[in-house]
């Protein structure tokens, strides 16, 4: 992204994953700009965690990178229902942890203009998929234990 450039909108992919569940967790992040252009990808190994908390968790460090690039009006696309739906209201969100995570994102919208969460299939989401994966293997191989936060 180009030093000094105003960032009105941003469309943010994420993914989480787990090999297992709970099991080894991995995030995935992809950032376009308003005009389609790619901001910023991210991939990071998030330690033991179950696949929910791993969506909730790419969801978060999308949000907060949003933030971080300035923007004012975010859409995130997510490959799972329930967190769409947990975030529309139209699930309650039962698990302790989960709960937590979700009072994460409602903090961050606060910071947003508008924040916009729209469910989309997998296939539609390769990118995000593809780099919570690697995550996952990349830190397998180096043994990393991830974040403590994830548990």
């Amino acid at each position: 992204m180009e030093e000094g450039r105003r960032v009105d909108r941003l469309i943010v992919y994420s993914d989480g994953a787990s090999s297992g569940n709970p099991g080894r967790a991995g995030i995935g992040v992809v950032i376009y700009d308003q005009d389609g252009r790619l901001v910023k990808k991210m991939s990071k190994f998030i330690g033991i965690a179950t696949n929910n908390v791993a969506e909730y968790m790419a969801l978060i460090y999308g949000l907060q990178e949003a933030l971080h690039l300035g923007a004012k009006k975010v859409e995130c696309f997510l490959d799972s229902e329930l967190l769409v739906k947990q975030l529309k209201g139209v699930y309650k969100v039962r698990d302790e942890k989960l709960r937590l995570l979700y009072s994460q994102v409602r903090h961050l919208e606060k910071f947003f203009y508008k924040l916009s969460f729209s469910h989309l299939l997998r296939d539609k989401n390769r990118e995000a998929d593809k780099l919570a994966k690697e995550a996952i293997r990349g830190r397998r191989e180096r043994g990393d234990r991830g974040l403590p936060l994830a548990a």
